[in-house]
């Protein structure tokens, strides 16, 4: 959280043709935020129908799917209940320095869209995502907008 993925996704889903944009946090928008077993199965269901819906329509040609993934199981039991056929899957990880993370962070706590436990879980979180199968990014210092250009070229 607070590397740019909500920000990046949206530029994605502006720039790309056919495109649907899925952000994850959406299917945890329950009161009050329990996460249990329950819970995750019903969220991830609810991933999975939502993009293969996605996927089964003609009109859409890209997917961008949004969600803080910072484990492989995490990314492959998702990818485990699509349909893949011919579809290709572009897993990307943002990855900031931990100056840009505290700085995006700490201007949402500012701002009241995050709480200051938020930072020390992020910080904690990001050496996660070197471990992951997925296409980094540095968004430290990279504008968000040419790192879209850049993934965008890269599925072509």
């Amino acid at each position: 959280m607070g590397a740019g993925k909500t920000t990046l996704s949206n530029i994605l889903y502006k720039k790309l043709p056919n495109s649907v944009m899925l952000d994850g946090d959406w299917c945890w928008k329950i009161n009050p935020f329990t996460v249990n077993d329950e819970n995750k199965n019903m969220v991830m269901k609810n991933i999975q129908f939502m993009l293969n819906s996605f996927i089964d329509n003609s009109q859409i040609e890209y997917i961008v799917f949004c969600w803080v993934m910072d484990e492989q199981s995490i990314i492959d039991d998702i990818t485990s209940g699509l349909n893949l056929d011919n579809v290709e899957i572009t897993p990307v990880s943002l990855l900031p320095s931990i100056k840009k993370l505290t700085s995006n962070i700490q201007t949402d706590i500012t701002a009241d869209k995050r709480k200051s436990e938020d930072l020390q879980r992020s910080i904690a979180r990001l050496i996660k995502f070197q471990k992951l199968s997925t296409i980094k990014y540095d968004s430290s210092d990279k504008p968000l907008e040419e790192i879209a250009d850049e993934i965008i070229e890269q599925t072509k």
